[in-house]
């Protein structure tokens, strides 16, 4: 091999490997339904929905906390939906992380305190998509704060999305059991 040949092999061989790890990764992201094509199709009987933003207090955040194993954020942006200024239900847009990236969901809670739907609104990761599947998706209709709301439980895996199911799961419950509380206090009317 000719120096100059020898040169470009070398330089290269030391190139390729910076460019591998600066070289932007695939993009998966899919973006299905806004927030309000969501709630439309998980309350289409409303005829309003009423933006309210509430906030936790300490004792409800620390019994959340007991209840969850965990203590939910103190501030939650709420989308009341209304049937002739009645309440019909509730629907919350929130984030989990899948695997690495975050998955936006929509949940809908009916005025009783049992989950109505939920909408997977974006999904980033490269596997595990298969929440957005109608047969798993409505293995929560009905589910209430009472409910187990756990993976293998009453919430069934999809092998290849374990973390997704994992965590969009764990929303849900976490969701569940925010509206509960806000219902107890009488905050949604």
């Amino acid at each position: 091999m000719s120096w100059p040949r020898a040169r470009w092999s070398l330089s290269w061989t030391l190139v390729a490997p910076v460019a591998a790890l600066t070289a932007p990764a695939p993009a998966f992201a899919v973006d299905y339904l806004t927030a309000e094509q969501a709630e439309r199709q998980l309350f289409p009987e409303a005829d309003a929905f009423e933006a309210r933003d509430v906030s936790l207090d300490v004792a409800q955040r620390t019994a959340l906390r007991d209840r969850l194993g965990m203590t939910p954020r103190e501030r939650w942006r709420l989308r009341l939906a209304r049937r002739g200024g009645a309440l019909a239900g509730v629907v919350v847009v929130d984030d989990v992380i899948g695997k690495v990236e975050r998955i936006t969901y929509a949940t809908a809670i009916a005025a009783d305190g049992a989950v109505a739907g939920i909408e997977i609104l974006s999904y980033r990761e490269s596997h595990g998509y298969e929440v957005r599947l109608p047969a798993w998706r409505k293995q929560f209709v009905g589910k209430t704060a009472n409910s187990a709301l756990r993976v293998g439980e009453d919430i069934s895996n999809i092998s290849g999305a374990t973390l997704s199911c994992q965590h969009v799961t764990e929303g849900v419950r976490r969701i569940v059991a925010v509206v509960d509380a806000l219902r107890q206090a009488g905050a949604l009317r």
